[in-house]
């Protein structure tokens, strides 16, 4: 699962990790019983501190999302189904509307700004694909 934090968005990094690892559920990307990255290697790849992970990790247990297993690590609890595709479009849709509107604020071409999407999505897919 490839998480990431924008520290630039200024929503606080463990909600955006919360709202990552509830997306991922949700669409199906991480499926039940699936065990999360250790909150020491996940810390240490995204680089931030531990209790920002930590943080996360407590919120999505309280949101009965994951469950914690001492000793073991984290896990997605059963029970969470994917979302459907429209509802996971009308998600995509917002987002991508913030994205357009910041685009048309900041004055940059359709051109380029299709350029940047292209070159993001290449961007990710590469890190998936790395073992």
């Amino acid at each position: 699962m490839l998480l990431h934090i924008d520290f630039k968005t200024g929503k606080p990094p463990y909600l955006q990790l919360v709202d990552q690892v509830r997306y991922a559920a949700a669409s199906g990307a991480l499926r039940a019983g699936e065990a999360l990255p250790s909150v020491r290697q996940l810390a240490e790849e995204l680089r931030v501190n531990r209790n920002t992970i930590a943080k996360a990790y407590a919120e999505l247990e309280s949101q009965d999302i994951i469950e914690t297993l001492p000793g073991k690590g984290c896990f997605l609890k059963n029970g969470h189904t994917p979302f459907t595709k429209p509802v996971r479009q009308k998600l995509l849709l917002k987002e991508i509307d913030e994205a357009v509107v910041t685009a048309y604020h900041l004055q940059v071409a359709r051109a380029d700004f299709l350029a940047l999407v292209k070159e993001r999505l290449d961007y990710f897919e590469s890190k998936q694909e790395k073992p």
